[in-house]
C-alpha cells in the first residue's frame, strides 16, 4: 500500500506517535521529500515512505525557536521502528516506511540555514519538522539532476513547486557542490535548463 496523499501519512504518523506516547517515548524527526511536500499543502500524491533527514536535539522542540539539528541514529532508536512497524502492519505499509534514505546527505553538506526553516507538528510522541519549500527546491533538484528526465517524480515536484529565478539559481549553486565530476555538471545544466523552459510556458 503506499500513502495516497496527506491524511494517509498524518494517519500514519499520529498512530505512530500514539504507540510512542503510550510507552512515554518521544522522539523529534524532520522529514523530506514526497511526504513533506504533501504535509506542506505544495502538492497531493502518493508516496511510498516517509524519508527521515535529521533528528532534533533532544527536548529540543519547543524549547527553542531553532532546534540544532543532528544527523538520523543508525539503526533508528527500537522504539520508533517498533511504533513504525505495527502501523506498517495495520495499514499494509512497507516495513521500512519510514526510513533515513537521505541520512548521507550530512555528509555533502545541508543547504545553508535549514534548519532554521523546518515548520514543527506535533502527533502524540513524534515532534515532525517538514523542510521548508525552499530548501526542497534544493534536495529535488539534485534528486533531479541525479535521475534525469522529465518524467521523473523530482522533476515533476520541481515544477509543482514553481521555483523563482533566485531561487533556482541557488538550489543550483548548492546542487553543483554535491557532485564536482563535469559530467553532472553537464546534467545540471540540461535540467535547468529544460526547467526555465517549462516553468515560462
Amino acid at each position: 500500500m503506499t500513502l495516497k496523499g496527506s491524511a494517509d501519512i498524518r494517519r500514519a504518523l499520529q498512530l505512530v506517535g500514539e504507540l510512542l506516547a503510550a510507552d512515554g517515548e518521544r522522539h523529534d524527526i524532520v522529514i523530506l521529500g514526497g511526504a513533506a511536500l504533501n504535509l506542506l499543502g505544495l502538492l497531493e500524491r502518493a508516496t511510498i515512505d516517509v524519508d527521515i533527514l535529521a533528528f532534533a536535539a533532544p527536548d529540543s522542540v519547543g524549547a527553542a525557536s531553532c532546534p540544532p539539528l543532528q544527523p538520523p541514529f543508525e539503526p533508528l532508536p527500537a522504539s520508533l521502528v517498533a511504533a513504525a512497524r505495527t502501523v506498517a502492519l495495520d495499514l499494509g505499509l512497507d516495513p521500512n516506511w519510514l526510513n533515513t534514505g537521505p541520512a548521507l546527505q550530512w555528509r555533502a553538506g545541508l543547504p545553508v540555514g535549514l534548519a532554521t526553516r523546518v515548520h514543527w507538528y506535533r502527533f502524540g510522541g513524534l515532534h515532525v519538522g517538514l523542510v521548508d519549500r525552499y530548501d526542497l527546491i534544493f534536495f529535488k533538484l539534485f534528486a533531479a539532476a541525479d535521475a534525469p528526465g522529465p518524467s521523473s517524480v523530482h522533476y515533476q515536484d520541481l515544477l509543482a513547486l514553481r521555483p523563482n529565478a533566485a531561487e533556482l539559481q541557488a538550489a543550483g549553486a548548492w546542487v553543483a557542490t554535491q557532485d564536482a565530476s563535469p559530467v553532472f555538471a553537464d546534467v545540471l545544466d540540461t535540467v535547468l535548463r529544460h526547467l526555465r523552459n517549462d516553468l515560462a510556458d
